[in-house]
């Protein structure tokens, strides 16, 4: 299987992770909490994945950087948070960083 498919597992089972930590609010309800821990579990595993082809800086650094935009816009929607002009704005440059990454870098293999 294609090692950016193993990557994008890997962000959007972290999402669904940390989605769920807001909702299982301190572990106390069941569901959510075991949302975590099943999120959190197959994220860190296509992660691994992930770093026998890419390398972990590069890999983590588009896995956190994805999952921060994600999380982010997911807080803004779902939970309601406000997002003022300097989140918008650090969050923007974040998605850049990975988009120079992944467009520029001579460290990724395409």
């Amino acid at each position: 299987m294609n090692k950016w498919i193993f990557l994008c597992l890997a962000v959007v089972s972290e999402v669904i992770g940390t989605s769920a930590l807001k909702q299982s609010e301190g572990f106390t309800k069941l569901w959510p909490s075991l949302m975590v821990l099943v999120g959190f579990g197959f994220a860190f595993y296509f992660l691994s994945i992930t770093l026998k082809v890419i390398p972990i800086g590069i890999a983590y650094a588009i896995w956190s950087g994805l999952g921060i935009v994600l999380i982010s816009l997911i807080g803004w929607f779902w939970f309601g948070q406000k997002l003022d002009a300097a989140a918008i704005a650090g969050i923007a440059l974040i998605g850049a960083g990975v988009l120079v990454m992944n467009l520029f870098s001579n460290s990724i293999a395409h």
